[in-house]
């Protein structure tokens, strides 16, 4: 007769605590009803498992053998345990919203893991509480203290404007971009460091700050005034010929897009797709705008 899985469990818990007692307080039982499994099991199995020593029980050394055994065999159940419900649990992603919808969305249909996960993702540019997410897109410059950090994609920035709003004048230098309104940016400065150029006297800006990088692409569709956008989320717009970059220059960095994850999560599910997610940023082409 083979003894049960519960009793094995029972029996290397009492050879883990070196006493019946400890066994019974870590597995919530009655010393009794703890007793009782160890004799069970030893009649079963045809030995003794423990000998006396005072008010320890001393595992006997095929039984310490047999210990380390079902705790290996244990420990595999439960990492079995943990792969599947990694396949059945969703995988909850916060990214901020222009990132979610001009990146990540159009990618996470092809994601290898999403046969085998669902994927729920959060529009959100605010702080989320860790607990509540599986992975967290974020930017900044890294060194975020708790998480670990996946590396995406640099922060890019370049000007892009309507062909309506350009109309038939030119944009020569940046220097030019004085004669057109501006959206409001906080890169704008570095920008035309980048570009090699002093930031023209009297730019107009408009009087309308956008919260998201989405926002402004909209206005800029309106042709409301110039942007500062990415050339990589936005690049369908300038292959379609709907937006102009008229620089070769693109900001880059110093902030990154980042994927993290909790340092303390072991499940496997996550960094997957964390890493999936590294391979899609580095497969990028260069940033190309399209000139005039």
């Amino acid at each position: 007769m083979r003894p049960s899985l519960e009793s094995l469990r029972v029996f290397e818990a009492c050879v883990s605590a070196g006493s019946f007692a400890r066994a019974a307080e870590r597995l919530f039982l009655t010393p009794a009803a703890i007793s009782l499994r160890i004799r069970t099991l030893e009649a079963e199995l045809g030995q003794p498992l423990f000998m006396r020593a005072g008010r320890r029980v001393v595992p006997t050394a095929a039984a310490s053998v047999l210990a380390k055994r079902v705790r290996e065999a244990l420990t595999g159940i439960g990492e079995a345990l943990a792969e599947l419900q990694a396949t059945t649990t969703p995988l909850r992603v916060t990214a901020p919203p222009t990132f979610a919808s001009r990146w990540l969305a159009p990618r996470l249909a092809r994601c290898p893991t999403a046969g085998a996960s669902v994927i729920e993702v959060d529009v959100s540019a605010e702080i989320r509480d860790p607990g509540a997410f599986d992975i967290a897109i974020r930017t900044g410059r890294g060194g975020w203290a708790g998480p670990e950090e996946y590396r995406l994609a640099p922060v890019e920035v370049t000007p892009m404007l309507s062909p309506s709003l350009l109309g038939t004048r030119t944009l020569a230098a940046p220097a030019a971009l004085a004669d057109f309104e501006l959206l409001p940016h906080p890169d704008w400065e570095q920008w035309f460091k980048e570009a090699q150029c002093a930031t023209p006297q009297g730019l107009r800006f408009l009087a309308v700050d956008y919260p998201t990088h989405e926002l402004d692409a909209n206005a800029a569709l309106a042709g409301v005034g110039v942007a500062l956008l990415s050339p990589s989320l936005f690049r369908p717009l300038l292959t379609e010929g709907r937006l102009i970059a008229p620089f070769p220059y693109v900001l880059s960095g110093p902030a990154w897009h980042f994927a993290l994850i909790r340092a303390n999560d072991a499940r496997q599910a996550p960094r997957q797709l964390c890493a999936w997610l590294c391979e899609q940023a580095s497969g990028e082409p260069a940033s190309e705008p399209k000139a005039l």
